[in-house]
């Protein structure tokens, strides 16, 4: 029935789909099987991309080739980039999307992929043989041949959701379970644990009261992930902001006693980033309030999600509590929050490439390594796809640095440091942020991207253009004055000290009062040098200037660290036979099995001194 495949995808989420797309453009033939076609790239949470640090790595996933940015760009209701107030190092970009344009976007780019085929069935088991992945077997007790297999289950191994006292197997409301492949995996070897995550209620936005609600718009001049020219929505729709307070906070806790949580029925540890409403009002008893986010799931729905509300409380508490805040008085839900307990395998069984040590050419990607959200999945699903693909035809695995990328860093403390609750991606987890910023990912990952055939020509044709005229006008900064007669009366008027003689621009620039468009409004050879350049140019460039000297102290780390990460160590290096290793090092080492002195080096339990010894021995 089916031909063999290069390679098989299991789940159609944010990392099955882009694990195909990125596998199928390199040139494998890929089948995606998932358990519903019509759940293609469901958000199954919150209707929103990007955010602090997840807006990164959304840049990044575009910069190498992936299609979450140019979807979530298609698919906006509004943008913001937050943290504007703070340095670059924590723009971060965030969309509000449409829930159903945005699965719907998702499909037709796969269906446009040539060599992406589907299939809808649950898969039971992964074939293997000879220690490798060759396929998988489905709930239909079909047998499906592959070179390598990639595995993106999200919520759905051996799922359960709560709500109060009812319980009942799913991976996601109204889907079922996916049981039989833990199992299995765990006969293999596989280590396996439990999380928990969660989601709030859906509500009719006909019956919310906005006008005593805090209005929240988009930012005026309307961004987007992509590097790409992606058309994008002109218009932007409002979210509102409202508070709970200390009513809704006592009916809650009149349902503690029915809380799974609180009862002990789930026994998965939850996203200590993104805690349930009740977690909150326990863990922070001090605070009369907090804040709820009231988004929009869509242009043409009325379907509101209430961000800051998941619960999994009964059903009536949750009713009763939500008309306690404001402007819900006469809120009428659709349907109400629930958490949802799962499988995960602790990704310290995982390569970089994000190939599992038992069974080579089986990768993971997503929730199943213990990860939260729509980008910390995406990004791993690309990776998984890029690396099955240059596993299966012998070609070098792409695996990115903690000093290259947002996604380095996730991928690195995933399987050098492992997990054991959901792992969400913050800005303070990169060393090197100030290098990582959100409006240099195209030059930074587009070459690499680049050099395996992934990223096209046109896109690195742009990326050098960017590059090309950056350098252009920071030169031009470097190398002219401006007159102090002109730029002392804008100096004064920014409260900072004028200059005593003519002065070179790059030098005005690198104030932290002065932006380019001060200089432009009074030097007209610098409007002339300008006018023609993007603004993400022109803000790049400014970027630039104003830190260079931060840049360059950067940089000497990451040599510095670059000097460990180029020791390698042979992936089945004895470390039992090094005495001078303290016990936990050695037990630690050989799960890990780095491939460098530097992940070693971040290994918990692995001392400097077990480093300094490993250091003398390597060399």
């Amino acid at each position: 029935m089916f031909a063999k495949y290069n390679i098989i995808v299991v789940g159609g989420g944010h990392a099955g789909c882009e694990a195909a797309a990125a596998a199928a453009n390199l040139g494998s033939s890929v089948l995606l099987i998932t358990m519903n076609m019509g759940t293609i790239a469901q958000m199954s949470c919150n209707p929103a991309m990007g955010g602090v640090a997840k807006g990164q790595i959304l840049r990044e996933i575009d910069a190498i080739g992936g299609y979450s940015g140019i979807i979530a760009d298609k698919t906006t209701l509004q943008f913001r980039m937050l943290n504007r107030s703070k340095g670059p190092a924590m723009w971060s970009p965030r969309t509000q999307n449409d829930r159903v344009r945005f699965a719907e976007e998702w499909r037709l780019q796969l269906e446009q992929i040539k060599n992406v085929d589907f299939w809808q069935d649950t898969v039971k088991e992964v074939l293997v043989k000879k220690g490798k992945a060759c396929g998988v077997k489905t709930s239909m007790g079909i047998e499906i041949e592959s070179d390598a297999v990639v595995l993106t289950n999200g919520t759905f191994l051996n799922g359960i959701i709560h709500i109060g006292e009812k319980k009942f197997g799913g991976g996601r409301t109204a889907e079922k379970a996916a049981t039989g492949l833990t199992e299995q995996l765990v006969a293999l070897g596989f280590q396996s644990g439990r999380m928990k995550t969660g989601t709030p209620p859906r509500v009719d936005g006909r019956s919310l009261n906005y006008q005593i609600m805090e209005e929240q718009w988009g930012d005026e001049k309307k961004g987007k992930f992509s590097f790409l020219d992606i058309p994008t929505p002109t218009e932007q729709r409002c979210c509102w902001i409202t508070y709970t307070n200390e009513k809704v906070h006592e009916k809650l806790k009149e349902g503690f006693e029915k809380s799974p949580m609180f009862a002990g029925r789930i026994k998965g540890l939850g996203p200590r980033y993104c805690p349930s409403i009740e977690d909150k009002i326990n863990r922070f008893a001090e605070r009369d309030r907090h804040q709820i986010f009231v988004e929009p799931e869509g242009w043409n729905t009325i379907e509101i999600y209430v961000n800051g509300f998941s619960t999994s409380l009964p059903e009536d508490v949750q009713q009763k509590a939500l008309r306690l805040i404001p402007g819900f008085e006469k809120a009428k839900m659709f349907r109400p929050g629930y958490a949802i307990e799962y499988d995960y395998f602790p990704p310290m069984q995982l390569d970089l490439s994000l190939e599992t040590f038992l069974v080579k050419n089986l990768f993971f990607a997503g929730q199943i390594n213990g990860t939260t959200g729509y980008e910390e999945a995406a990004s791993q699903g690309l990776l998984a796809g890029i690396n099955a693909h240059q596993r299966i035809h012998d070609k070098h695995e792409f695996i990115l640095k903690r000093s290259e990328s947002y996604i380095g860093v996730l991928i690195d403390d995933l399987v050098t440091k492992g997990t054991d609750e959901p792992y969400r991606m913050f800005t303070s987890r990169a060393e090197h942020r100030l290098l990582l910023r959100q409006d240099n990912a195209d030059e930074r990952l587009t070459p690499l991207s680049h050099a395996i055939g992934l990223a096209n020509e046109d896109r690195m044709e742009k990326v050098q253009d960017k590059i090309e005229k950056t350098n252009r006008l920071i030169k031009f900064l470097k190398t002219n004055s401006i007159n102090k007669d002109l730029i002392n009366p804008v100096l004064e008027k920014k409260e900072t000290s004028p200059i005593q003689q003519n002065t070179r621009l790059s030098a005005i620039i690198s104030r932290p009062q002065i932006h380019i468009q001060d200089l432009i409004e009074v030097e007209k050879t610098l409007k002339t040098e300008v006018e023609d350049l993007a603004e993400e140019i022109v803000e790049q460039v400014e970027i630039k200037v104003k830190y260079e000297s931060y840049f360059e102290k950067e940089l000497m780390l990451v040599d510095k660290m670059k000097r460990m990460e180029n020791q390698t160590i042979n992936p089945d290096f004895n470390y039992s036979k090094l005495d001078s290793l303290s016990k936990e090092a050695r037990e630690k080492l050989t799960l890990v099995k780095p491939r460098t002195l530097g992940q070693a080096s971040r290994i918990s339990g692995v001392s400097p001194s077990d480093i300094t010894v490993l250091m003398v021995h390597l060399s």
